[in-house]
């Protein structure tokens, strides 16, 4: 069934924010970036909440703990009427274990403010599929105290710091998210759609459980996606899936992040393959727009995303607009 967006309440002073580990553990190496995000939230006026598996810093494997305790302690999160954004610590590849725990009624009862990005692109699609909540895929919380942005310049930081805060209170509704770099034209074009995606192999996972989007929710959509430590032919059969599914029928455009650790492939005739040319080979005489090289994701800036809000495209002057705010 197909939900309406569920946009959840705007932040504002005084308002918990809580650092939460859903994914990967909250390594004790990274609490100094834990103590300076803190500082950085509250001075913006937040209340700042660090949940027992980020103080822990413990592990179960390559998690912060089992699923069912994720799961709980998210759920806990979800269900407390004072806590209004939750920022994870880290991703990781552990949430696709738990989406058949989530307590889907607490959002819909009252929606809260998810960031992150990466492996929390599960709980993003999934919460958005259950229950139409408008996720936004942004940094973690570390990134709010510069992780992760060591080519960045301070400026740009700042810009980007300032539009993901600016988003979230409800201080920037419609706005062209700004470049630092020069994005592509893949394919030409202009279309407007809701946004859906995250991370390719994540979006996979997803989509093959029972919380995967309608096929309804992909009409007219502006698709962005962008992965990581992948090999092209991993990337090359999930589009695929993609196309077999029926997305690239209903989409209205697509969005391509910049590759992380995905390296270019030499074919035995000595031909250099990339991710255009995989990405142009799958979509073939599909006609929709194609923007790439958008900085989200695993990249330093972190454009913020807001999944199910309202977007427009304009793939021959590169240009992404947001249309309306992500938070009521």
């Amino acid at each position: 069934m197909l939900m309406e967006p569920l946009r959840p309440r705007r932040l504002a002073p005084g308002d918990t924010v809580a650092i939460a580990a859903p994914s990967g553990p909250a390594l004790p190496h990274r609490h100094d970036r834990l103590d300076a995000t803190v500082a950085i939230l509250e001075g913006l006026g937040f209340k700042v909440r660090v949940t027992d598996l980020v103080r822990g810093g413990g592990h179960h494997f390559w998690r912060s703990a089992p699923p069912q305790v994720q799961a709980a302690e998210l759920n806990g999160l979800l269900a407390d009427p004072e806590v209004r954004a939750i920022i994870p610590f880290s991703g990781g590849n552990a949430t696709s274990a738990y989406l058949d725990r989530i307590d889907y009624d607490a959002v819909r009862r009252d929606p809260k403010i998810l960031l992150g990005f990466s492996d929390i692109t599960a709980l993003h699609l999934a919460l958005h599929s259950q229950t139409g909540l408008v996720g936004m895929h942004a940094d973690f919380a570390p990134g709010l105290s510069g992780l992760f942005w060591e080519d960045a310049t301070p400026e740009r930081h700042e810009e980007i710091r300032a539009l993901l805060h600016g988003l979230l209170t409800g201080a920037i509704g419609e706005v062209s998210l700004p470049a630092s770099n020069e994005w592509e034209t893949w394919k030409p074009g202009r279309a407007t759609g809701r946004l859906l995606g995250g991370l390719l192999d994540r979006l996979i996972n997803v989509q093959a459980s029972p919380y995967a989007l309608a096929p309804e929710a992909w009409d007219g959509a502006v698709f962005f996606w962008e992965d990581v430590g992948r090999n092209l032919g991993h990337v090359w059969n999930q589009l695929h899936v993609l196309r077999m599914e029926g997305v690239f029928d209903r989409i209205g455009a697509m969005v391509v992040g910049i590759p992380a650790e995905i390296s270019d492939r030499d074919l035995p005739d000595g031909t250099l393959v990339g991710v255009k040319d995989v990405v142009l080979d799958v979509l073939g005489d599909y006609d929709f727009p194609v923007l790439a090289g958008v900085d989200f994701g695993h990249t330093g800036p972190n454009l913020p995303m807001p999944i199910g809000a309202l977007a427009a495209v304009d793939a021959s002057a590169r240009e992404l607009r947001l249309l309306e705010s992500p938070v009521a």
